[in-house]
């Protein structure tokens, strides 16, 4: 299939798709899929509620006949034809409630973003065949995407699942910072958020230097990249946002406000470790519920608390190895992810397994009260108490490191998916016992974790609190720091290292640790 994608000569806001099917043989009947849902979010988001006109031709530009078999399926009668020419348009606005995320398509005279599963067709039985698209965009745009460049305005995929993990985003100027590791090469690209003075928002060498640290940290993890190289692909706004999407060598990172200064490269810093880290979890360590991926119905799979809490567990502790952070902002980063759990849903009703199943449901829905958990968020909860339950077990000899570690070589590296079982297994491998009460409490319970967190807390010198709202506080979660110097020691580890190689970092004041914490 050959793609071409331009701006609609008629209508603004939308993309113009040609898709050219070539070879076809024999055939009364060509059936075309457009995607109901896209890898990152496990959710049906019908993308094509957003095509306004259909319509195929032959080859010579004669019309066939068609119809809808579903919502997003439809039949062809080829009549003998050996090529179809399909044509559709696609609403691609950003700023609307509902569309601005890192998985949505946008385009103006200054920008073409896309996520080629929003708006790409297939043809049933020829999914694994390679695809090409073209970009019909003004000579000397910029074009950033993880795909291979035929020319300027021309891309390559192995086929449709390589072709919808590779997001690009096309314009006249994109920042583009770059760097290697061990061979790999690694690519930020930043539109927007610009200064009025037009100096970038973001300092290259500083980001350079970050990037590296916390890409090499997660390359030790795991002795080895997926790909050979791979891309930040990110849109700064001028609104509030947060938001970024794994693919396979690359990651949409959606944020704003583009004058919110530090914080703004605080949560690039989060969002892009994160995001990293899924290019091994999820992307191959991936569970075999989604192999291969069926984009015209639900996938359901009980370990999205792997793919997406130990992932967010990572995203931070990867940033406080590598040094990227010091002690007091990676404490910072746990006091939000606590409060994110215990004061929203800490005794939500679902446990973990049944909130991954659920995502398909209302995942990514508020929902009813004390329904549901978040995976991201308890499912990072429930990595952190594993990962210092077998650091505490072991002394540091062993930590959640090594269940990653071993997932990558037995399920990753032959990309065969893995079970809960599998998971299970290696996880109770690595701790060198049976962890029934972590399963019970953790994955299949729905009991609150405070006072087990708080446990496992107290080994690292931590510990949270509930406070009531007072006149000098908005009450809540807080996460304490204890005065207790050999539990400081064993943090410094779980850190990874010890307190006479952080000298510059020391320990975090509890006044700092107290204040209130904004989600963003």
């Amino acid at each position: 299939m050959h793609y071409r994608l331009s701006a609609d000569p008629d209508l603004p806001h939308y993309i113009a798709v040609e898709a050219h099917l070539t070879a076809i043989q024999q055939q009364s009947e060509v059936e075309l899929q457009l995607p109901a849902w896209r890898p990152g979010r496990y959710e049906l988001q019908q993308f094509a509620k957003n095509i306004q006109r259909f319509d195929v031709v032959d080859g010579t530009g004669q019309k066939l006949p068609f119809r809808k078999l579903t919502k997003d399926r439809w039949v062809v009668q080829t009549n003998g034809a050996e090529e179809l020419i399909i044509r559709y348009n696609y609403y691609a606005i950003l700023l609307v409630p509902n569309l601005l995320n890192a998985g949505s398509s946008f385009i103006s005279d200054t920008l073409l973003y896309v996520n080629p599963v929003n708006l790409c067709v297939y043809a049933e039985g020829r999914i694994d065949e390679a695809c090409t698209l073209e970009l019909a965009i003004p000579d000397g745009w910029m074009v950033a995407c993880g795909l291979e460049k035929i020319d300027a305005k021309t891309l390559r995929a192995a086929d449709f699942y390589e072709l919808v993990d590779c997001p690009l985003i096309a314009a006249p100027s994109i920042q583009h910072i770059d760097y290697a590791i061990n061979g790999v090469s690694f690519h930020v690209w930043i539109h927007g958020g610009w200064r009025t003075n037009g100096e970038p928002t973001f300092d290259a060498d500083r980001i350079r230097n970050d990037f590296f640290q916390f890409s090499q940290k997660q390359l030790e993890l795991y002795g080895e990249f997926p790909e050979q190289d791979y891309h930040f692909l990110t849109l700064i706004l001028p609104v509030p946002y947060y938001h970024g999407v794994e693919h396979r060598n690359s990651t949409v990172l959606v944020l704003g406000p583009n004058d919110e200064g530090e914080g703004l490269y605080v949560d690039l810093l989060g969002v892009s470790s994160h995001e990293l880290f899924h290019a091994w979890n999820i992307i191959r360590i991936r569970p075999v519920e989604l192999l291969p991926y069926d984009f015209t119905k639900e996938n359901y799979f009980q370990t999205c608390f792997v793919a997406e809490g130990v992932t967010t567990y990572y995203g931070d502790l990867m940033l406080r190895q590598s040094g990227v952070f010091n002690d007091e902002a990676y404490l910072k980063e746990l006091q939000v992810l606590f409060k994110r759990h215990f004061e929203n849903n800490g005794r939500a009703f679902q446990s973990l397994v049944e909130s991954s199943w659920d995502l398909w449901l209302d995942g990514y829905e508020k929902g009813v009260p004390d329904r549901k958990v978040s995976v991201y968020h308890k499912g990072a909860i429930a990595a952190l108490i594993l990962d210092l339950h077998i650091r505490r077990l072991s002394d540091h000899a062993r930590s959640l490191d090594d269940v990653m570690k071993r997932m990558w070589q037995r399920f990753g590296k032959p990309f065969v998916g893995y079970t809960l079982e599998d998971y299970r297994a290696i996880t109770e491998e690595v701790a060198g016992e049976p962890l029934d009460w972590y399963y019970e409490l953790c994955i299949f319970g729905n009991q609150s974790l405070e006072e087990k967190l708080n446990d496992y807390l107290a080994w690292v010198g931590l510990e949270i609190v509930y406070e009531t709202p007072s006149a000098d506080s908005a009450g809540g979660i807080r996460l304490l720091e204890l005065d207790d110097l050999a539990a400081a020691q064993q943090r410094a580890h779980w850190f990874g290292g010890t307190l006479t190689e952080r000298p510059h970092d020391g320990l975090v004041p509890k006044e700092k640790l107290g204040k209130d914490v904004v989600a963003k």
